[in-house]
């Protein structure tokens, strides 16, 4: 098992890792209370520049857009109803492929359709993000979204960055009210 970290911690994922190349971000979930519909949680990945801002719309990988254009980052596809134990979605990221003007990958979670089945973040529990050097499928890294969400519709889960050329994984575990991909989408314009 690998660090568990708390909100807020960040730790180097290159430092004690010589040659690290591809790792695994595993996002899984569980529903605790249903609204009357199945509640569909989407992970996706924003691939930001040095100045935090989205580039381009290719540079979103999510259920509609599995991979980057370069290769470098890609989803595993929807889990529509997160049953089941492990991870409900797997993002694979193959660090020397990504792009020198990319600087960050932000891992987003939000709920499909959320303000129109009236669900939010307090109806789901043990959310986690994990990180895994895809070499030895050991876990570096391991972040469980324990605070209450209540009211929520959107996870800022957590981010991998460049940092004097390694690369460091943050904690984040930050809600927001942003009802769908896309008005995430907007705050790195």
């Amino acid at each position: 098992m690998g660090i568990s970290l708390q909100k807020g911690q960040r730790i180097s994922l290159s430092k004690d890792n010589a040659g690290l190349s591809k790792i695994m971000a595993g996002l899984g979930w569980d529903p605790v209370k249903s609204s009357g519909s199945q509640i569909d949680c989407d992970a996706s990945v924003l691939m930001l520049n040095a100045e935090e801002k989205l580039e381009r719309k290719e540079n979103i990988i999510y259920f509609g857009n599995l991979s980057s254009k370069c290769g470098s980052v890609v989803h595993s596809g929807d889990n529509l109803t997160g049953q089941g134990e492990g991870d409900d979605e797997q993002i694979m990221i193959d660090l020397p492929a990504v792009p020198e003007n990319i600087q960050k990958l932000v891992f987003v979670v939000n709920i499909y359709k959320c303000v129109q089945r009236e669900q939010h973040f307090g109806m789901i529990a043990n959310a986690f993000i994990r990180i895994v050097n895809v070499s030895d499928n050991t876990e570096m890294a391991r972040f469980a979204l324990t605070e209450d969400y209540s009211g929520w519709t959107s996870l800022i889960v957590g981010e991998i960055y460049r940092h004097n050329n390694e690369w460091k994984f943050a904690a984040i575990g930050q809600g927001t009210k942003d009802a769908s991909l896309e008005e995430i989408v907007r705050n790195y314009k």
